[in-house]
């Protein structure tokens, strides 16, 4: 992809006094370290929070969003509230998650959405309830804060709780530290939600509290605020992003992070230090050639007792230069890209106080999804259990919901939630294995051998209805989409073929679709650019193939993509590897004379093509009071108004 030329930025060894700031810099300023305006909303009998409220309450875990498919002309929007969860490395305990399985059913929309760092999202939450909401999560031990906004998001790392290998542990605990490290200190998060109660929180490092303080290491960080020593009154320019994992566990997207650390240990596991990774990221925008997405590059390797002291110079220095006016060019790779990496190296360096030594030698990254049953290291087990696009829902013969709780609740297992957007259920007595895998099979949860690979390696973001940014559908369509290639691989003899999907109402990159070897971004209502190229383990970014497909043309589209993979592949070689290898104007000589033998829009079994899979085009008026009996029947049932009549015209059809 041709990147255009960004504006350099100031120089880097001079103070920034005075620059152009876009208007959301002020209401940050302004908001008294994350309280205002949202404290005085949250007391205002009103349905929705001003553009202001908004924004700050983004620091907070929460989105506000309304509901699409519930747009009605001249009324009201169907405003409702998403929480995000914070929980480093996906960990949930069992108290947590039946907390959030609980107020699910009584503040949503009846579902949790397993996201792709490793968090639970709840959907339609009312403002009138949202302080109950935080508060049963808080009292839960949970977090929202720095779930969303201008600060570190939820740090990931590898799901699987080994305890027999010193790597893993040594990933999650510092995922959790530098969690800790980078958490926002103000008080308002619990003034507003708790009322300024005490929360009883996890126990935090005591070097992770001295480093945050500026107490010991090179790297001071008073930043002239004694509240957000961090951070300063501003907090960073955009969206931060930190995982921690082990040498050749490539579960959590290693390039994709603004900071990604890697343990290295020595021959008898003992920590040593780390190998360090940065400015990676997804986000784009579309016909804006000066945003792109870009996978991180290995600046160097740092001693463990310096790790704090890294971390902390690489946050500053994208606090302190990167751009806060146009926030589209706002992430840390933009300014990893204007300077160029040795100028960043640099600076990093100088507020470092030292020199990084060279990045240390890895072996091969591989991706691991960790399906299916495991042996843990400390005599119990680990179950890894598909969850579909991750929405933990209850659905026809699906009752994953029910399973998970059931489960939970039963053996008071703990949870890991994965970068797949499913679940590890963890530190499970070998005697209770078959009656938790009789609670899966009844339910419906699919093992992980029965699973279909391509939806297994596929992910899709939530989009449509409620995400304010889709341009089209994601989650609710891409089963019908890889039932379609399913189909059309087994037509074309590859029914063994397997590639990694990702799928996104928009070009935002929530579900990392610039690393996989197909990738489909919303670009328009029924469309997407068609990406290709990315590899199996996720170590390379795809490029755009084509600008505009609409879901219609799929097997059109894809057919003579398949025909030339099947004729022209290396022994082994993967879609991905063998489409960054061919090259595109090879693929596109290929196509350009190939005559496709598939229809467009096959039928597809209703079971992927469910009601909601954005594929409606008619529109039919009804009465006042029956659209009122509508949508109270689909609030109760955590449903759209379009499903719920949709199933009710069939139910009296057939």
């Amino acid at each position: 992809m041709v990147h255009t030329p960004i504006k350099p930025a100031e120089k880097p060894n001079e103070p920034i006094t005075e620059r152009k700031v876009s208007k959301l810099e002020g209401i940050k300023e302004r908001s008294q370290f994350l309280r205002e305006p949202v404290a005085t909303e949250l007391m205002q009998d009103t349905t929705h929070f001003t553009e202001e409220g908004i924004q700050i309450l983004k620091f907070h875990g929460s989105y506000q969003q309304d509901n699409r498919d519930n747009r009605v002309r001249g009324q009201e929007k169907d405003y409702s509230m998403m929480l995000r969860l914070r929980n480093p490395g996906g960990y949930i305990s069992p108290e947590l998650y039946l907390t959030l399985d609980s107020i699910s059913d009584k503040y949503g929309n009846g579902t949790l959405r397993a996201t792709t760092r490793q968090a639970f999202q709840l959907h339609g939450i009312l403002k009138k309830n949202l302080k109950a909401t935080l508060a049963d999560i808080i009292r839960s031990m949970g977090s929202t804060l720095g779930a969303c906004g201008d600060v570190s998001r939820n740090v990931m790392a590898p799901p699987a709780p080994y305890k027999n290998k010193p790597e893993y542990v040594l990933a999650r605990e510092y995922a959790k530290n530098i969690a800790d490290l980078l958490t926002p200190q103000t008080p308002a998060y619990y003034e507003i939600w708790l009322d300024g109660e005490k929360a009883v929180t996890t126990e935090e490092d005591p070097a992770v509290v001295a480093a945050r303080e500026g107490r010991v290491g090179s790297v001071k960080t008073d930043h002239g605020q004694s509240i957000e020593a961090i951070y300063g009154t501003q907090y960073m320019p955009r969206k931060f992003k930190c995982a921690v994992t082990v040498p050749g566990d490539n579960s959590v997207d290693v390039y994709t992070q603004d900071i990604t650390l890697i343990v290295i240990t020595d021959e008898n596991h003992e920590l040593q230090g780390f190998n360090v990774m940065a400015g990676g990221g997804m986000g784009r925008t579309h016909n804006k050639e000066e945003t792109f997405a870009r996978i991180a590059d290995h600046i160097g390797y740092v001693d463990k007792a310096d790790v704090y002291d890294l971390v902390k110079a690489v946050v500053f220095t994208q606090r302190d230069y990167g751009e806060r006016y146009n926030r589209r060019l706002s992430r840390m790779k933009y300014l990893v890209h204007r300077w160029g990496l040795p100028k960043f190296i640099a600076e990093v360096e100088t507020r470092f106080g030292k020199k990084l030594e060279p990045y240390r030698e890895l072996p091969e990254w591989k991706f691991e999804d960790y399906l299916g049953w495991h042996e843990q290291g400390d005599g119990k087990l680990f179950v890894g259990v598909h969850i579909r696009n991750g929405r933990v829902h209850n659905q026809g013969t699906l009752r994953n919901k029910t399973a998970l709780k059931e489960i939970v609740e039963r053996f008071r297992v703990s949870m890991r939630v994965t970068p797949n957007q499913s679940v590890v259920l963890c530190d499970i007595e070998p005697g209770d294995k078959a009656a938790i895998q009789a609670i899966l099979d009844r339910d419906g949860i699919t093992s992980d051998s029965q699973v279909d690979s391509l939806e297994r390696y596929s992910m899709a973001c939530p989009a449509l209805p409620t995400c304010g940014l889709a341009v089209t559908e994601s989650e609710r369509v891409i089963p019908s989409m890889l039932a379609r290639i399913r189909a059309l691989l087994d037509q074309l003899d590859l029914a063994g073929e397997t590639f990694v999907t990702r799928m996104t109402g928009c070009p935002n990159g929530c579900a990392r679709p610039y690393m996989a070897e197909l990738g489909f971004v919303g670009q328009s209502p029924q469309s997407y650019q068609l990406w290709l190229g990315g590899a199996p383990n996720q170590t390379r970014l795809a490029r755009p193939y084509l600008e505009r497909l609409h879901e219609d043309h799929l097997e059109k589209e894809l057919e003579p993509l398949f025909v030339c993979f099947k004729q022209n592949r290396q022994a082994g070689e993967s879609f991905g590897d063998f489409c960054d290898r061919y090259t595109f104007e090879s693929l596109q000589q290929f196509t350009s004379t190939y005559q496709p033998t598939s229809s467009d829009s096959p039928a597809v079994d209703p079971a992927v093509n469910p009601v909601g899979s954005g594929r409606r085009r008619n529109r039919v008026g009804i009465s006042d009071d029956l659209f009122a009996k509508l949508k109270a029947k689909a609030s109760a049932e955590g449903k759209s108004m379009a499903d719920v009549l949709e199933a009710a015209i069939k139910d009296s059809l057939s």
